[in-house]
């Protein structure tokens, strides 16, 4: 250990004497130490209408704060979604995401400013040093720092300056609500739309890659086919909503080995009807095993048995796949006798 890691009281004198450190750098002690700069009032601290100036910009920008973040609530409330404006030289952005990115910087800029300004002004100054002490700090230590934080509170001016503390409180409370209205970019809430399809009584069921209804016999044992609702087309505007929910896998099964008593009689001649999305995170299911009747999802793996309810046998997947109840019509045609009688896809907050 040499003699710079020893504490100065245990070294001897003389080495204690050439261990300190010296206000002016010579050759054996080259690393000077100045001290503090005597300290230089501010204008603020002996003129108390310069502090009252001060304190009014502070309480300016705060009020700015909340100025903008009352425009950011109104903006994305009246603005509407598809109105663009020109902006040299971005070009046409949305009028509503430029309206709320100006308001929301305003807002939390003359936040940070005022603070700034107000740190810089109104609060103490002097400048403090201190000896550096061990990690573990004694009761007289613990004494002293919760003596400088009241002196600090007193020395901030915090409870004599009502006017910066009550407009920084306004400022602070209203910034939360801009995070508040951005929840409602999140969509109007789905209401019943999570519960219903567009299978319903009598709807024929469509070969997904033939576009054509189905009948019986156009399903073979072990084949695997994919049925969309009749009527609805690719070329709608809501084709890829609709068919998220309402997409179906058809297999036909001999009618001995459905294990499960509802699913056989939900079924006609063996011809049993899934939905293909997973209940895990909502991926398509698409790869089927002839012998096991074991559909098996690519995402997570998640596999379900066909034969016995389409029930979890495993994987992440929470719950079996939701089966549409089927029938023929009068001309032969494969059609739903209902929508499916539980939501399909992934578990939510509110399925029972």
């Amino acid at each position: 250990m040499s003699s710079q890691d020893i504490p100065e009281e245990n070294l001897p004198a003389e080495q204690a004497e050439e261990h300190r450190a010296v206000a002016v750098a010579d050759e054996q002690n080259p690393f000077a130490d100045p001290g503090l700069p005597p300290h230089e009032h501010r204008i603020q601290d002996t003129d108390e209408r310069a502090a009252k100036r001060s304190e009014r910009m502070v309480a300016l920008l705060f009020t700015v704060s909340m100025l903008a973040t009352i425009a950011f609530i109104v903006a994305y409330l009246v603005i509407p979604n598809d109105k663009s404006i020109f902006v040299f030289p971005i070009g046409h952005i949305s009028a509503m995401n430029f309206t709320l990115g100006l308001t929301l910087g305003v807002a939390l800029f003359c936040i940070g400013a005022g603070a700034v300004h107000w740190a810089r002004t109104l609060m103490s100054d002097v400048e403090v040093a201190d000896d550096r002490h061990a990690i573990a700090a004694s009761p007289e230590v613990r004494a002293k720092v919760h003596e400088d934080f009241r002196q600090g509170a007193k020395e901030s001016a915090f409870g004599r300056r009502k006017l910066i503390r009550t407009t920084m409180f306004g400022a602070l409370a209203l910034v939360p609500l801009s995070g508040v209205m951005l929840l409602g970019g999140l969509g109007p809430a789905p209401g019943t739309k999570l519960r219903h399809t567009l299978w319903a009584k009598g709807k024929r069921l469509v070969n997904m890659n033939t576009n054509q209804p189905l009948r019986p016999e156009d399903v073979m044992v072990g084949s695997l086919t994919f049925a969309k609702p009749d009527g609805l087309e690719e070329t709608d505007e809501e084709f890829q909503n609709d068919i998220a929910k309402a997409a179906l896998m058809i297999v036909r099964l001999q009618p001995d080995n459905i294990k499960d008593k509802r699913e056989l009689d939900w079924s006609h001649e063996g011809i049993v009807a899934f939905s293909k999305i997973c209940t895990h995170v909502g991926c398509p299911i698409s790869l089927y095993e002839q012998q096991t009747h074991h559909v098996l999802c690519p995402c997570h793996q998640s596999t379900f048995d066909l034969s016995d309810g389409a029930r979890v046998i495993f994987g992440p997947a929470g719950h079996a796949l939701p089966q549409l109840r089927i029938g023929v019509d009068s001309e032969g045609y494969l059609q739903a006798l209902g929508d499916f009688e539980e939501p399909v896809g992934p578990a939510f907050w509110e399925r029972g």
